[in-house]
């Protein structure tokens, strides 16, 4: 059909027909591509977060174990910015077109989430409806319902590295303020664990001019000390009394902890290793606190002890053995060894099979379940990978009965067998702080969701 062009305009005149205006056609068929290609990605990020999250619910992986984010369906408009926020990669995912929480065990709470949306639909929250989480009442301050005993970082909630550093460092500044004058022959205040949070305590302690004894039931790092080796650990720039503003944001474990003991040596902070707490006595208008070596007078308590606590042990025959450990540091360090794992969670099963990755290495692993349950999927294929291999022996229904110098003894339906045996590590969990917190006169919030 004959067709009239007028290029001055940017038109095709079609006889008897309507105008095509090719300025028009310029800029959408473009914006179609863009939009098809958007769509394309946005439903194929939409099936990947919605098989994280029936992964996360086979598996039992549905709850959070601290602060996470609650989302509010009704204010989310879908942009998917807390998704790009997180610095965990997908904990967050867009499902139906709304964020959802898709590997709710995986979530730290780093908050990036609550401060990206553009239209405050997170919240930051404790618990949820099914699973309550015990929180210490702690003020603005730092300070609990009992006067002169504060609380910062993991104990509080705030397991990230970067917060609870920053917790430590304000909460010592928060004693300082109400200059507390130590009791006669005693400090002014006892710090309680030396992890992220009770290093930056001491280091503020010393910087304030405070006297001050830092005791660790453990070894230096807290938590972080007992990560698998080589684990990248989400940090960012944080300022450490003494020393400074840090500068780094992504950084193995081992990099970290070497850092953190290049300060502790160049500061001269003292700590006081394998000394755990037993109790905390109020005494005039101080406390003394009472620990496995001996007893301290103080004007105020800074605890950083982390949420497992001490350790759960087995309660059995020979566990008091240096070879009987609770956390595994090093798989490489077990290599041509027997070594019984006992637990059913991820830490049980991550140890198990990084060992069991090692040549020459004789591995068991005990659970008193029928089942694993509450697995992370990749660790249960790993599990069944090393078992098929014949790398790992899985013994479910099972209970250590003695630990002796060369073997181990083990009880399954009724019957009792000895292995030879080199090593023990206890993957059984700890033994939460909340009785020892009641005891001193703490009070807990049991947090179903809420701030």
């Amino acid at each position: 059909m004959p067709r009239l062009m007028s290029w001055a305009s940017g038109r095709i005149e079609q006889r008897n027909g309507p105008l095509i205006d090719t300025t028009f056609l310029i800029y959408a068929v473009p914006l179609a591509l863009v939009w098809v290609v958007f769509v394309v990605l946005r439903r194929q990020g939409e099936r990947r977060a919605l098989a994280k999250k029936q992964e996360a619910q086979a598996a039992g992986l549905t709850q959070p174990a601290s602060l996470h984010p609650d989302i509010d369906a009704n204010m989310c408009i879908g942009c998917g910015a807390c998704v790009r926020a997180c610095p965990e990669g997908q904990i967050l995912g867009l499902v139906n077109g709304k964020a959802e929480l898709v590997e709710p065990a995986n979530c730290i709470g780093h908050g990036a989430c609550a401060a990206a949306c553009p239209m405050d639909a997170i919240s930051l929250v404790f618990g949820t409806a099914e699973r309550g989480v015990d929180i210490p009442e702690v003020g603005p301050d730092f300070q609990t319902n009992v006067p002169g005993i504060y609380i910062a970082g993991e104990l509080g909630g705030m397991g990230l590295i970067r917060n609870a550093i920053e917790q430590g460092r304000q909460a010592i500044g928060e004693i300082a303020k109400q200059k507390p004058q130590a009791p006669e022959g005693g400090v002014d205040v006892v710090i309680v664990g030396a992890g992220p949070a009770g290093f930056a305590a001491g280091l503020g302690a010393k910087q304030h001019g405070l006297k001050h004894v830092i005791l660790e039931q453990e070894s230096f790092g807290g938590t972080v000390s007992h990560f698998p080796r080589g684990k990248l650990v989400m940090t960012a720039p944080v300022t450490l009394p003494i020393y400074g503003k840090a500068n780094f944001r992504e950084t193995t474990k081992e990099k970290l902890m070497e850092f953190w003991t290049e300060v502790l040596e160049d500061t001269g902070l003292e700590i006081n290793y394998e000394e755990r707490v037993t109790d905390i006595a109020p005494e005039g208008e101080g406390f003394v606190v009472t620990s496995t070596k001996g007893t301290y007078r103080t004007r105020a308590v800074l605890l950083t002890i982390g949420r497992r606590g001490t350790p759960r042990k087995l309660g059995v025959e020979g566990e008091e053995q240096s070879k009987v450990v609770y956390r595994l540091i090093d798989p490489e360090q077990y290599q041509g060894q027997s070594v019984l794992v006992v637990g059913g969670g991820d830490s049980a099963i991550e140890a198990a099979t990084s060992i069991a990755d090692l040549p020459d290495t004789d591995v068991t692993l005990s659970y008193r379940s029928a089942a694993f349950s509450r697995v992370k999927p990749k660790n249960r294929k790993r599990l069944e990978e090393a078992e098929a291999a014949k790398r790992l022996d899985v013994i479910l229904s099972s209970n250590v009965k003695a630990i002796g110098e060369t073997h181990v003894e083990i009880e399954q339906s009724g019957e009792t067998t000895s292995r030879p045996n080199d090593a023990v590590i206890v993957c059984a969990g700890g033994i939460l702080p909340t009785p020892f917190l009641k005891s001193i006169g703490i009070t807990i919030e049991t947090k179903h969701g809420t701030a």
